[in-house]
């Protein structure tokens, strides 16, 4: 998208569509719930933050206040858990928990995931340094390609085309 100027067009697709109205709702519903199983004791939702140190911006859906002042993300997933973390959910995470203690000036070590179609099943993260490490090395091989208009390589998993916005175009 950054690197062709080729739009995702991720608007047309059901999930993107079925997950942005799930957020709609969750936004609206109990705007006061605090979890108070998690000792949270105040939360945002619908979060814009950027940040220039770490060359990322997102809208995260909750960003999590505890008691021990610490801070976290909290993010609904129109997806079923199936007893795994994915990847992408992990990075897309910990990326929230960079902007957070950016923004916030606060420690943010975990995050949490909602899965609305397991009944929303929460299941929570826990990041260290050698997360940290990694994810600093993913976003520098991504500014590159930006940067370069390098071409990554083709994944090694085909399921990871189906639901894939460029998979007409890639040369997978």
């Amino acid at each position: 998208m950054e690197t062709l100027s080729i739009p995702q067009k991720e608007g047309n697709r059901f999930k993107v569509l079925k997950g942005r109205e799930v957020h709609k709702q969750k936004t609206l519903i109990n705007k006061s719930y605090l979890r108070k199983k998690l000792e949270v004791v105040e939360k945002q939702s619908n979060v814009y933050l950027s940040s220039a140190k770490y060359q990322l911006r997102g809208v995260i859906d909750e960003v999590l206040t505890f008691s021990d002042n610490t801070m976290a993300p909290l993010d609904f997933k129109y997806a079923e858990y199936k007893k795994i973390n994915y990847k992408t959910h992990k990075i897309q995470a910990l990326c929230y928990c960079l902007l957070i203690e950016d923004n916030f000036q606060k420690k943010a070590n975990k995050a949490f995931i909602v899965y609305t179609r397991s009944k929303n099943k929460l299941i929570d993260l826990n990041f260290n340094d050698k997360d940290r490490k990694n994810l600093d090395k993913q976003i520098k091989e991504v500014i590159n390609i930006i940067i370069t208009g390098y071409y990554p390589k083709k994944t090694s998993s085909k399921k990871r085309c189906v639901d894939c916005c460029y998979r007409n175009i890639c040369e997978n």
